[in-house]
């Protein structure tokens, strides 16, 4: 492999002549440029990224950490990300932390020590005192769909009780009041909050209703279709469920269509999330929508700045969730 010191003599210059023209320096001539740019292309020479690095304080890369890149809903929040970095003339490195502390952990390692100019972290394994440590670190470090009040001003966030508050109140609305909760198993505090929010629009609502109309799984297809089966072996007389995103809602529908029960006319289902799967399930979708796009766009818009240490302009950093009404809420009012 080619050296910087072979460049500089296929070149006929010195190896500061090199640096000159790879760093772009103002001090480097046209000959130099063009001989240098030539002897690379000869010998195959490509410079160092990390010393590049240390000369411009610069990588050009923003570090993004999401759960699972395979899951859509986080291919939103990269693809978000991408789009204002690719403006700002910046690539993106992306880690998968999986919920797991030490898998996020290792990811935020490697995207710090491989220099990237900003950081957008979607955290939920690590512990707050974790994240304000790595923040202090890293000035460029923003969260989304976290809230720690010490980083308030660097947290984009949404209000996940509200989705669920408003998911329930739409069914109570609509007439439901044996409605059941299909919620994540993950030990996040999403899941917590949706969850809390769909029990206090029932009390509000004065429906009293006992722990076995929840029931918890992988907030995916499978662990949806593990929650209804398990519901519809209670033999509980539900009329309506709230699900925890809308792949859970995906799975619930394809259990109860394989047990002959119709939605929304034996039951209502409504999911949260509201991506592209929700418009052609059948019935389409009712859910809540979580702007994650925009969120994560605001993200790395504001991660940017902070890169650039300018001055931060005030903006809403909690997001409030809506619900998208189709078709699979049936109205069961007298």
């Amino acid at each position: 492999m080619a050296t910087i010191k072979d460049v500089a003599k296929e070149a006929g210059v010195s190896v500061a002549t090199v640096s000159r023209v790879i760093n772009k320096s103002p001090k480097a001539s046209a000959a130099s440029i063009e001989s240098v740019s030539k002897a690379m292309a000869k010998l195959g020479y490509r410079p160092n990224a990390a010393a590049r690095a240390l000369v411009s304080q610069s990588t050009n890369t923003v570090g993004v950490l999401v759960s699972d890149v395979s899951d859509p809903f986080f291919g939103t929040m990269v693809k978000a990300v991408d789009t204002v970095a690719h403006a700002a003339g910046k690539h993106i490195l992306v880690g998968n932390g999986y919920h797991d502390a030490n898998e996020e952990r290792r990811a935020i390692e490697l995207l710090i020590n491989s220099r990237c100019d900003a950081l957008v972290i979607h955290s939920k394994g690590l512990s707050d005192q974790e994240l304000i440590q790595y923040a202090s670190e890293v000035k460029a470090m923003v969260l989304v769909n976290r809230h720690i009040p010490e980083l308030a001003d660097r947290c984009i966030s949404l209000d996940n009780y509200k989705g669920a508050y408003l998911a329930t109140e739409h069914l109570i609305k609509n007439g439901h009041q044996q409605i059941a909760c299909i919620a994540s198993s993950h030990a996040i505090e999403d899941a917590d909050e949706r969850v809390k929010g769909y029990l206090a629009a029932l009390k509000d609502n004065n429906i009293m209703l006992p722990k076995s109309y929840i029931e918890y799984g992988e907030p995916n297809n499978t662990g949806g279709e593990n929650a209804m089966t398990n519901l519809l072996s209670k033999s509980l007389s539900v009329t309506a469920t709230v699900a925890y995103n809308d792949y859970m809602a995906a799975g619930a529908l394809a259990v109860l269509e394989e047990n002959g029960i119709s939605s929304p006319g034996d039951m209502s289902i409504i999911g949260f999330d509201d991506g592209i799967i929700a418009k052609y399930l059948s019935p389409r979708l009712t859910t809540i929508r979580y702007p994650i796009h925009m969120m994560a766009e605001k993200a790395a818009e504001l991660a940017l700045t902070l890169a650039k240490q300018e001055p931060v302009e005030a903006q809403p950093m909690m997001y409030s969730p809506t619900i998208v009404k189709r078709n699979s809420v049936k109205s069961i009012s007298a």
